[in-house]
């Protein structure tokens, strides 16, 4: 394992994974505040902040922040997630100082100029509305917000118009300076870097960078729930969703196998019958959202009218079908989907990388591929068989846009859901 950990005397934590044979390095600064940390006045504000942090610091404006990192042939980029927020870059080996420069110069010397933010505030309600033009994208906004209603875990990461139109620059700062501690902040870099290097230029760059407040946040509660809007579209777009795990739960390797053999490639039992064999769709998929404390087990289907209705029960009767029997070369063939897609990524320094960060901040450690893959080799039937049933033990969500007015109830997929688990139970015993 090529990984290694110094902390700071300030907390900050900076990790590195060497890679030879390459040029390149990608870095950058995970830190754990993300969007269930809003209150929900300042709904989307850790993305507004996330857009602001190029919008100029003390020492450089936005178009010289842009100008000096393009001109070493370098990217330089953000993201905001429910649980954390990500400033990043890759450039060239030589230029690894400059990516440290820049990344620590937007996070400690933000200017949050106020022309700057009302104009960038238009470009995300623009943002915001593209997402809400989107069926298939703002669909898995509602299954959010509808499996945990009235929580900050629930709400759009995006924000609302109304609550991103009220936030000034003075909110942005004191948002920053008590959420931004350096305690809470992973710089990691994967690839050409050595790793004294790196501490030395992150201490170098971050040493004005002081602690913040306390920093909590509600556990979420799934509620689930039932949404249809119909609108004019020519597709009815659908999720069927349940409550799932998180990544530290034991079960999160097999509720991975589970997801993928369900409907995560051509080959599972949701394409092959949904697509396949019946013609019923053309973009049919299941998924597994993982949190720290909480998961999603989801279906999406994009359909038509008529073919809604018989979709959304074939689904819950494919779900019964795999607590009742599942197939070893099924169990296999996921499993190795899995592995391809982790040890295919190691080959890219930016997936290296980001998934460093992430695991020091869930796990507060490095997991190593030979721990990764061993977790996902355990997964036999029975576990395949207590994931099946954990799901199915959930009540349903069920979000549905456009022409979806003849769906079945609640209440009838309840029904069918438990009948689903009954059948599982007694498969299982």
């Amino acid at each position: 394992m090529t990984v290694a950990l110094t902390r700071l005397p300030n907390g900050m934590v900076v990790a590195s994974d060497s890679m030879s044979g390459v040029e390149s390095v990608s870095l950058g600064a995970w830190i754990s505040v993300g969007a269930r940390h809003e209150p929900e006045e300042l709904n989307g504000i850790a993305h507004v902040l996330e857009h602001m942090a190029f919008k100029g610091t003390a020492k450089r404006s936005a178009r010289e922040i842009a100008e000096e990192i393009e001109a070493v042939g370098g990217h330089l980029n953000a993201y905001t997630g429910r649980e954390s927020t990500a400033y990043y870059a890759q450039v060239l080996r030589e230029h690894a100082g400059l990516a440290v420069d820049l990344i620590a110069d937007i996070l400690v010397n933000p200017r949050f100029d106020d022309t700057e933010l009302e104009r960038e505030k238009a470009v995300i309600l623009q943002e915001i509305g593209q997402a809400q033009d989107t069926p298939d994208d703002i669909i898995f906004d509602h299954f959010q917000e509808v499996a945990y209603p009235r929580q900050a875990f629930g709400r759009p990461i995006l924000g609302q118009p109304d609550t991103v139109k009220a936030l000034s620059s003075d909110s942005l700062r004191h948002y920053m300076q008590s959420r931004y501690d350096p305690s809470r902040l992973i710089f990691a870099a994967a690839g050409a870097i050595e790793h004294d290097r790196l501490v030395e230029l992150v201490s170098e760059a971050f040493a004005a960078f002081t602690p913040g407040e306390r920093l909590s946040s509600d556990a979420p509660v799934y509620t689930a729930g039932d949404l249809r809007e119909v609108r004019a579209l020519e597709q009815a777009h659908v999720i069927l969703g349940l409550e799932a795990i998180g990544y530290r739960d034991p079960d999160y390797y097999a509720a991975s196998i589970f997801a993928t053999l369900f409907g995560g490639g051509m080959s599972s039992r949701l394409f092959q019958e949904v697509r396949e064999q019946r013609g019923l769709a053309y973009s049919v998929f299941s998924f597994l959202s993982g949190y720290s404390d909480t998961g999603l087990f989801g279906v999406y289907a994009g359909t038509g009218e008529l073919e809604a209705q018989e979709v959304v029960p074939l689904i819950c009767g494919l779900l019964a079908e795999v607590g009742e029997d599942v197939r070893d070369a099924e169990i296999d063939r996921a499993r190795n989907q899995i592995k391809a897609s982790i040890l295919m990524g190691r080959e890219r320094t930016s997936n290296r990388c980001e998934h460093l960060a992430n695991q020091l901040l869930t796990y507060g450690r490095a997991l190593s591929v030979e721990e990764i893959v061993a977790g996902l080799d355990a997964v036999d039937g029975e576990a395949i068989g207590r994931v099946t049933q954990r799901l199915l033990s959930s009540t349903p969500t069920l979000i549905a846009l456009g022409p979806v007015g003849s769906l079945p109830s609640h209440s009838d997929l309840e029904g069918r859901l438990a009948a689903a688990n009954g059948r599982a139970a007694s498969a299982a015993g």
